[in-house]
């Protein structure tokens, strides 16, 4: 889930969204009005109107400050606030319909190298390449966050554990196809992952807790 699905989802600031419309009286026909009548009709008319944007101002400035608090400073992608409060979104909705859903927390391997080689422009570029990757390759219904530094997590809605986990090898075959390109040179770079199916009872950070536990064991396994 991108920034933009998010806060077309999230409808904050209902309040703003509507101008009550004028009470179900008959209007006075114009030949009834006298002249200062009319004046003020019109007055109150262009009140109105410059209500109307006033508020259509005040909603779009909100919906701005929004997207500013939820997405990560550098990535177009939720931070690590906005993450954990879908998280706990999620873990609602599983206690409450009983519907799996699962995480899939990221750690980049060699990031660090990528960085003192090619310094925090390449790494940046390495960050950036590998959000717009993990969002391009996710359902609507799915959330990409940032949790900070190289780790990123996803939430994936009707998923098991086991469908997570093939969907993060799927992730990382499309990345070993397509790294990242900096100044002409491609940047190579893979990740460890976690694969945790989401409990009713979990807290966020159980969860992420879960999940990372759960990438260290795939490290293991893999050495």
């Amino acid at each position: 889930m991108t920034i933009e699905r998010l806060q077309a989802r999230r409808g904050s600031a209902a309040a703003l969204r509507k101008v009550p419309e004028a009470a179900d009286s008959q209007p006075i026909p114009a030949r009834e009005m006298t002249p200062r009548v009319r004046a003020l009709v019109a007055q109150l008319s262009d009140e109105v109107d410059m209500l109307r944007r006033d508020l259509q101002s005040a909603r779009e400035r909100l919906e701005a400050a929004e997207r500013v608090a939820d997405q990560d400073h550098l990535l177009p992608v939720l931070n690590r606030r906005a993450f954990m409060r879908e998280l706990a979104r999620q873990i609602a909705l599983t206690a409450r319909y009983g519907t799996p859903a699962s995480l899939v927390y990221f750690d980049l391997d060699g990031f660090k190298l990528i960085n003192d080689t090619y310094g925090h422009a390449g790494g940046d570029a390495v960050l950036a390449h590998f959000a717009a990757m993990l969002a391009g390759h996710v359902r609507d219904s799915d959330t990409v966050g940032r949790l900070g530094g190289d780790e990123f997590a996803l939430i994936l809605a009707h998923a098991t554990a086991e469908q997570a986990a093939r969907k993060a090898r799927s992730l990382l075959d499309a990345l070993t196809a397509s790294p990242t390109i900096w100044e002409g040179r491609p940047l190579p770079v893979s990740f460890s992952f976690g694969a945790f199916m989401l409990r009713a009872s979990d807290s966020p950070e159980a969860a992420i807790m879960g999940a990372d536990e759960a990438m260290y064991a795939q490290k293991r396994g893999a050495r």
